[in-house]
């Protein structure tokens, strides 16, 4: 078993910290990464994207011989000048974050490194991973920068969105998956349904995809929304992503039930949140919504979508003071 370092001893002074967020440049990881660095952090944050060489690119987290060349020249130029406190998010930010805290940063590593917990000051997993550990911060979620303030600078960057007929009902479609394996019959259901709560009901529709959607869906929501009152995002070739205004604005939301980032982040506005077809999830994922349903906090999305009051979920804030109080920023 690979020794762990002993915790480095670093003093924070008021205005003083720097800190860092890496990742492997993925969007969900990234995301985690520097929303808890700027919860963090007033000042400003460096953020860095890592690619990884080989064979640390499969090995990663565990050190190997001349692992402090795993992320290239310029990396092992930063090492020279570590920051106070690293944040990484992923696997291979979990061997850039081990590498800087032998450098004598103080490090947090957000997600399951998949290694001995003490090579990191402060592990943030989410409670559905089941990880356990005198370091660990467990979440319901993900970590994400959606607060108040950030959903006030959507709807001043997308003012003519809340020029829409209430209720806005924004949607926001993932892709099926292994864990969510909602087909193309259910999703047509779902397309036919929310219409019929449009037409019935009025108001209008704020609509985006993921990167993961699959062409054949964005096909049908592009047809089937093409007269819906509201706005559609499907892409580049639909202008700027309006998606923090679609957010901000939201009155209610229906997301797909793939993504957990994309359901916390939904969690964390004022607007009750329905979920397509919660019980065909599986796994982690099922856990994640079963909780989520317990505390009243979403619904299965059905046509008539019901309104209720909620309570914001926001973790990144609650991390951000704990982890605080855990380093001594």
């Amino acid at each position: 078993m690979e020794r762990s370092p002993p915790p480095a001893a670093v003093g924070f002074g008021a205005g003083t910290t720097t800190i860092w967020a890496l990742s492997d440049g993925r969007a969900g990881n990234a995301r985690q990464a520097d929303a808890l660095a700027q919860a963090l952090h007033a000042g400003p944050v460096r953020s860095h994207t890592l690619e990884p060489r080989w064979p640390w690119r499969i090995a990663a987290p565990r050190r190997l011989p001349g692992s402090t060349h795993a992320f290239g020249p310029a990396f092992v130029a930063d090492l020279a000048t570590p920051p106070q406190v690293a944040i990484g998010c992923g696997r291979q930010a979990a061997l850039a974050t081990r590498l800087l805290r032998a450098r004598g940063a103080r490090v947090v590593q957000v997600l399951d490194p998949r290694l001995d917990l003490r090579h990191w000051d402060v592990i943030v997993a989410p409670f559905h991973d089941r990880l356990h550990g005198a370091n660990v911060l467990s979440t319901i979620g993900s970590l994400h920068p959606v607060d108040d303030l950030w959903l006030a600078q959507g709807r001043a960057a997308h003012p003519r969105l809340g020029e829409l007929p209430q209720p806005r009902t924004t949607v926001l479609v993932g892709a099926p998956s292994r864990h969510a394996p909602l087909d193309m019959g259910a999703f047509e259901r779902f397309a036919t349904q929310l219409l019929d709560g449009l037409s019935d009901h009025g108001g209008s529709v704020l609509l985006t995809a993921s990167r993961r959607t699959p062409t054949a869906w964005r096909t049908a929501l592009r047809h089937r929304f093409a007269h819906a009152p509201g706005v559609v995002w499907l892409g580049p070739e639909d202008g700027a992503n309006p998606y923090p205004g679609l957010l901000g604005w939201a009155d209610r939301i229906v997301c797909t039930p793939d993504s957990v980032n994309m359901i916390s982040e939904a969690c964390a506005t004022l607007a009750p949140v329905h979920v397509v077809a919660p019980d065909c999830t599986r796994g982690r994922l099922r856990v994640f919504l079963h909780v989520l349903r317990g505390q009243e906090r979403i619904r299965a999305f059905e046509t008539a979508l019901p309104s209720f009051d909620v309570t914001p979920l926001r973790e990144t804030a609650r991390v951000a003071m704990q982890i605080r109080s855990r380093l001594g920023l």
